[in-house]
């Protein structure tokens, strides 16, 4: 009986051993990212032929992006953000179709290899996302959490969805700016200048993947400044060095923009296009293509006939003046547009759902992620109140401008992984940080008793 016990113990104790080990970051990750990767390329090969089916403007291949690439593929340069060779552009952010042209290179232009091979490695860029999510998850959360979060991004049905079936820049973008944010909470810790440098030149990629995330920098910024503050360290030249690596990465762009247009742009110019979109006085769908030079010719005449520059800034001029005359109707749309971004409603009219048929189920998850993610910062704030404002600044400022323009899910892409991780703590909670501190030294332990002597 004794010698039973004791076989039984000896197991028991190997098992959790090996489980413990699993558990490393080294070796759990791995398994989660080759997961999620497979997940992801099995439903893209059910997809590809969808995107590159024969139609008149290839829609389908990211559209703007796919038709800029188109543009950069034959040698015409940065330009013709839609079907007619229009001139220079900065419609679209430069880094994900200068992607999608080195694919075309490669397995020709608008091909169904081309589309295997965008979506393999947009889904690539989606499973490794799961690394940053892990680790900007236990930084703040345990380990626990962090393990939930990431097996939970590899089967989250948005992010699957979002890089095997749709050409765009959604999961390069969540990838890098998942970096971004973890970065920015361990940035307090970098005594030296080149850290924030590095740290800038990585935001200032994610600007050139999607300016979208633009309004986060200052906010994340701050954070990790006021923590070197709180030290006693030289926050204000370290914050400075941020910010001038950003403006070094981006400043190519911006000086191409004002040499080609002849007016300054930043990063893109699509503002005011999106914001007429939504705010012209059609609510029958969100972005209603009428509005758009890509789905309507009368507006794609204009765009030939005005030009880029001129042709943005009658938008411009047309919205102020729609606003100014009704504010009460901007209003009300803006606060239609701020639920539908938390719960995807827009509209029960027949016409509508005819038209949008998966609103519905749709309408149920998404409102069922949100009441988590409240959950989950109800939890957070009674429990590390300053750990969580980085993720409360990102549900507070990043979807400012689609409440403005018009929102889907398309549009929370960026942010997608903090939300997630804000529905983990609402479901699974989170640690003391002195725990997850201790278990991550016992798992250090285990990890070096299980390998072997020499």
């Amino acid at each position: 009986m004794t010698t039973v016990l004791a076989t039984h113990t000896k197991r028991s104790t190997w098992f959790s051993r090996l489980r413990d080990s699993f558990d490393s970051p080294v070796r759990l990750l791995p398994a989660i990212v080759f997961f999620a990767l497979a997940i992801r390329l099995i439903v893209a090969v059910f997809t590809a032929g969808d995107i590159a089916k024969p139609t008149p403007d290839h829609g389908d291949f990211g559209a703007e992006m796919g038709w800029v690439a188109r543009s950069l593929f034959f040698g015409h340069g940065f330009s013709a953000p839609f079907l007619p060779l229009t001139g220079p552009t900065a419609l679209v952010p430069p880094l994900y179709p200068y992607l999608m042209a080195g694919v075309f290179r490669l397995f020709g232009l608008y091909t169904l290899q081309a589309a295997h091979a965008l979506l393999a490695i947009n889904s690539l860029f989606s499973a490794l996302t799961c690394i940053p999510v892990y680790f900007s998850v236990r930084n703040v959360a345990g380990q626990r959490a962090a393990r939930w979060a990431a097996w939970g991004w590899a089967l989250y049905p948005f992010a699957i969805y979002f890089s095997a079936s749709q050409v765009w820049d959604y999961a390069l973008t969540s990838l890098l700016f998942a970096c971004c944010f973890w970065a920015a909470q361990v940035l307090h810790r970098a005594h030296r200048s080149i850290g924030w440098a590095a740290f800038g030149v990585l935001f200032g990629i994610t600007l050139l993947s999607n300016p979208s995330v633009l309004t986060s920098l200052p906010f994340l910024l701050l954070f990790a400044g006021w923590r070197v503050r709180r030290e006693g360290g030289p926050w204000i030249r370290r914050m400075a060095v941020t910010v001038l690596a950003t403006i070094v990465v981006v400043l190519p762009w911006s000086i191409r923009n004002q040499r080609v247009l002849h007016t300054a742009v930043p990063l893109r110019d699509g503002f005011w296009l999106e914001f007429y979109a939504g705010n012209h006085g059609d609510t029958s769908v969100t972005n209603p293509p009428a509005a758009h030079p890509a789905s309507d010719a009368y507006e794609m005449k204009k765009w030939i006939e005005m030009g880029e520059t001129a042709y943005l800034a009658e938008k411009h001029d047309l919205s102020v003046h729609f606003v100014r005359q009704h504010p009460r109707y901007f209003a009300a749309v803006t606060v239609r547009r701020a639920l539908r971004y938390w719960t995807s409603f827009w509209s029960f009219d027949r016409a509508y759902l005819k038209r949008e048929p998966f609103d519905i189920p749709n309408w149920f998850f998404c409102t069922g992620l949100t009441l988590l993610m409240v959950r989950g910062i109800r939890r957070w704030l009674r429990q590390d109140w300053r750990s969580v404002m980085p993720y409360l600044a990102l549900i507070v400022l990043f979807p400012i401008p689609y409440y403005l323009t018009h929102a889907s899910m398309d549009y929370r892409q960026p942010i997608e992984p903090q939300i997630l991780a804000l529905v983990i703590v609402g479901l699974v909670g989170m640690q003391p940080q002195e725990s997850y501190v201790a278990e991550d030294e016992d798992a250090f332990a285990v990890d070096v008793e299980l390998q072997p002597a020499n």
